[in-house]
């Protein structure tokens, strides 16, 4: 056998791990960084993930709901140290209070001022984005967005507290 005959073996994929969800992604070079808090190529996973909602959004008022609660949940798991912990308080509108989602969106910067800013984040997350796109082929992305909703809010527990007076300062104020 000579040396052209030698099979050469594919390089090694390259992974990185999201510091914010703790998921472990092939990495794909070239892809720009677009959500702080995430790496690349878990912002996106979750931008091809969620394309179909987004692209719905618009006209259906269901998929602009579901789009912003797999957001919040998407940015609860991505949060900047520091900033605002405006999308756990915005689940917690969505999960304990009842909010419509694009209401509890539309709070902005009363969401923001009452957010806290010093909240540690779960030291392991439930499911991530890499879950949701990995089970697509087996169930619905609705039920998939509500069921990460949930899993992100539950793992998010020791600061429910003070998510919740959060929340219900941003709906008073």
């Amino acid at each position: 056998m000579t040396g052209i005959d030698t099979p050469t073996p594919e390089p090694a994929t390259q992974t990185s791990v999201c510091p914010g969800c703790g998921s472990v992604l092939a990495v794909v070079p070239g892809l720009a960084g677009t959500h702080a808090g995430a790496s690349a190529s878990c912002a996106g996973l979750f931008a091809v993930t969620v394309r179909g909602l987004r692209e719905e959004a618009g006209q259906d008022v269901r998929a602009a709901a579901l789009l912003q609660v797999s957001t919040d949940a998407y940015d609860a798991q991505h949060l900047v140290p520091g900033a605002p912990a405006a999308a756990p308080v915005r689940l917690a509108l969505a999960r304990e209070r009842d909010v419509d989602p694009a209401r509890a969106a539309a709070l902005g910067s009363r969401v923001d001022d009452a957010a806290p800013r010093d909240l540690t984040p779960p030291s392991r997350w439930t499911t991530t984005v890499a879950d949701l796109a990995a089970d697509l082929d087996v169930v619905d992305l609705p039920t998939l967005v509500r069921a990460s909703a949930d899993a992100v809010w539950a793992d998010w527990a020791p600061a429910h507290a003070r998510l919740r007076a959060a929340a219900d300062t941003a709906l008073t104020s």
